[in-house]
């Protein structure tokens, strides 16, 4: 990290570009959020099924799904529970390490994503995706790229 003496301010093209990401970035996931409620489920929980019907055997151990989902150990562990409560998931012990513990889509969290994930679709079409030409849906993701690399890559470190 460099270390400067002088704070460098944004301008206001820069300012102006930020404060957009941000309010795109809240105001879709608000949207999106809204969008999933009929059906009993979070922006989180839906990310998690979306991890689990993607993953070999419809699981995947509860620290590969934390960092899979951003989430601290113990907040997708309260999330998990709350989601088995609904017959969504259920925990399974890992035989190769007593210590680990899978999360494992159930049949009904299964069907759950079945019927969710259309809706989903229709909604990032209609609240972002339709809005865009494809050019500039090229050059968002061209834009965006090296800021998700830089941040996945820092990802953890101080």
């Amino acid at each position: 990290m460099e270390t400067e003496t002088a704070t460098r301010w944004l301008t206001d093209a820069e300012q102006c570009a930020w404060r957009t990401h941000l309010d795109v970035s809240r105001l879709l996931m608000h949207q999106l959020e809204k969008d999933l409620q009929p059906f009993g489920l979070t922006n989180n929980d839906y990310e998690i099924l979306v991890n689990l019907s993607e993953s070999e055997g419809l699981r995947m151990r509860m620290s590969d799904l934390a960092t899979s989902t951003l989430q601290s150990k113990s907040r997708l562990s309260h999330q998990i529970t709350r989601m088995e409560a609904a017959g969504l998931v259920r925990r399974m012990s890992c035989e190769s390490d007593r210590r680990g513990l899978f999360a494992v889509l159930t049949d009904e969290g299964m069907e759950l994503m079945r019927k969710v994930a259309p809706h989903h679709v229709a909604s990032v079409r209609k609240h972002f995706i339709d809005l865009l030409s494809p050019q500039a849906l090229t050059a968002l993701r061209d834009s965006l790229d090296p800021v998700a690399d830089h941040l996945r890559t820092n990802r953890g470190k101080g």
